[in-house]
C-alpha cells in the first residue's frame, strides 16, 4: 500500500505541474531522494513515465545532462465524448493528455428515436478507432459527458434534455461489445472539476460553475474535497422557483429552467404563452436578435432578461443559504447578456437572509464552457488511469511482467 501511494503521488504531480526533476517531484511529493528514486525507476521500467533531456537553451555543461520526468505517451490511449443537445464531440488522446485525432457530429433531436443510443455510441467509438487503427488494444477507456440524471449504477440516465437518451444501458452494452471500459459523467460536475484544473488559485476555495444557455446546470466544488477531480452535479436549473409556472423541457412547471434558459428567454420576448411547449433549439442567430432589441430598448426583451436573471438570483440565495461560496462562476453563451440580468440576479439572491448577509460572491464570466468541460473529463480520465497504474505495484514483480 505503501509502495501504490507513492507511485500515485509522483504521477499526480507530474499529472498537475507536468515534466518536472527529480528533486522537484521529491519537493513536491515530500517522498526522500532514495525513495523517488527507486520509485521512478519502478515507473520508468514500467513504461508508465520516460526521462527527458531537460532543455539547457544556451548553456554547455559538463557531465550527465539534467533530466525530466514525464508521462510516458506510449503507455495508452483514452476516448473522450462530449455529447450535449446540439453536438458529439470525440477526442482520442495519449497518455500524455496529447489531443492525437477528433470528430465532431451534429445531433437533432430525432436521434435517438432512430437509433438506440448504445448501438450510436459503439458505431461512433468504432469509427474512431478505425481512422487509428496503429493504437492496437491500447485503448484503455472511454469517458462520456452527458447532460441529464445518472442511474444509480452511473450505467445510463433516468432523465435528460436530450430526446430519447434516457432509460437505456449505455455502460454495458459499450462493454460487452467492445470489452472497454467505460465512464458517464455529469457535465455540471465536470464544469466545476474543469475550472478548478485551469485555475490552480480556486484549490482552497469553494466555488459553484452554473451554465446558462440551452439549459440551466450546475456543479458545486468545495475546498474539502481530496483532488481537483472531486465534485458533484446539482440539478440547480430544476429547482422550483415559481410553483405552477411556465412549462419546462422536464415536463415540469416553474423550474428555473423555464424562466433563464434560452428557449425561456426567446418565449418570453416573444409574448408566447409560459405553458407553450419549449422549443427544441434554438438557433444563435434568433438569441442575437434577442439580445440586440434588449439593448435597443425593446421593453418585452428586456423583460425576458430580467426574468431570466431574477429566477437564476433566487437559486443562488437558496445556494448559499446552504453553502458558503467563495466565487461563483457563470459559464455559457448566454454570458454575454450578463449586463441584462445582474441587477434582477442581485435582487434575487437578495431575497433571503443568507443572501442578504453575505450578499452575492465575486462572480466570473466565463463565456466558453467547452474548456472547463473538457479539461474535467479530461483530467478525471487521464487520474483514474494513473490510480490503474499506480495499482500495479501491489502485483508481483513476475506477474507484472507476464501482464
Amino acid at each position: 500500500m505503501i509502495r501504490r501511494q507513492n507511485r500515485l503521488l509522483v504521477l499526480d504531480a507530474l499529472r498537475r505541474h507536468g515534466p518536472l526533476s527529480r528533486s522537484q517531484v521529491a519537493t513536491l511529493t515530500g517522498l526522500s531522494n532514495a525513495t523517488l528514486t527507486a520509485i521512478a525507476t519502478d515507473l520508468v521500467g514500467d513504461g508508465i513515465i520516460t526521462e527527458l533531456a531537460e532543455p539547457q537553451a544556451g548553456v554547455k555543461s559538463r557531465g550527465r545532462p539534467a533530466v525530466q520526468l514525464v508521462h510516458n505517451r506510449g503507455a495508452g490511449f483514452v476516448l473522450l465524448i462530449e455529447l450535449d443537445v446540439n453536438r458529439c464531440r470525440m477526442s482520442l488522446l495519449d497518455y500524455g493528455g496529447v489531443l492525437i485525432d477528433r470528430v465532431e457530429s451534429g445531433v437533432g433531436p430525432t436521434l435517438f428515436s432512430e437509433v438506440a443510443p448504445a448501438a450510436w455510441f459503439i458505431e461512433r467509438i468504432g469509427h474512431m478507432i478505425g481512422r487509428n487503427a496503429d493504437i492496437g488494444n491500447t485503448l484503455h477507456g472511454v469517458s462520456i459527458s452527458v447532460q441529464g440524471i445518472l442511474d444509480g449504477e452511473g450505467h445510463g440516465l433516468t432523465w435528460s434534455p436530450i430526446p430519447h437518451l434516457s432509460g437505456h444501458d449505455i455502460v454495458t452494452a459499450i462493454n460487452n461489445r467492445l470489452g472497454l471500459a467505460v465512464r458517464l459523467f455529469k457535465r455540471g460536475r465536470l464544469m466545476a472539476d474543469g475550472m478548478r484544473w485551469l485555475d490552480p488559485g480556486l484549490a482552497k476555495s469553494s466555488i459553484a460553475t452554473i451554465y446558462i444557455g440551452s439549459t440551466i446546470g450546475m456543479g458545486l466544488t468545495l475546498p474539502t474535497d481530496s483532488s481537483p477531480s472531486a465534485g458533484l452535479a446539482t440539478e440547480f436549473g430544476h429547482m422550483i422557483h415559481m410553483p405552477g409556472g411556465a412549462l419546462c423541457r422536464c415536463g415540469a412547471r416553474g423550474c428555473i429552467e423555464a424562466y433563464a434558459a434560452d428557449y425561456a428567454v426567446l418565449r418570453a420576448a416573444y409574448s408566447v404563452p409560459e405553458h407553450a411547449t419549449p422549443a427544441s433549439a434554438v438557433p444563435p442567430a434568433d438569441f442575437q436578435h434577442i439580445f440586440a432589441r434588449a439593448r435597443q430598448g425593446d421593453r418585452a426583451a428586456q423583460r425576458a432578461f430580467a426574468a431570466a436573471g431574477s429566477a437564476i438570483g433566487h437559486g443562488i440565495s437558496r445556494l448559499i443559504s446552504i453553502v458558503e461560496i467563495d466565487k461563483l462562476i457563470l459559464l455559457g453563451p448566454n454570458t454575454a447578456a450578463y449586463d441584462l440580468m445582474e441587477t434582477a440576479i442581485a435582487e434575487g439572491a437578495a431575497a433571503s437572509l443568507m443572501g442578504r448577509m453575505r450578499g452575492l460572491p465575486p462572480i466570473q464570466l466565463v463565456p466558453d464552457a467547452g474548456e472547463p468541460i473538457y479539461r474535467g473529463l479530461m483530467m478525471k480520465t487521464l487520474t483514474e488511469i494513473d490510480r490503474t497504474f499506480a495499482d500495479r505495484a501491489s502485483l508481483p514483480a513476475a506477474r507484472r511482467s507476464a501482464e
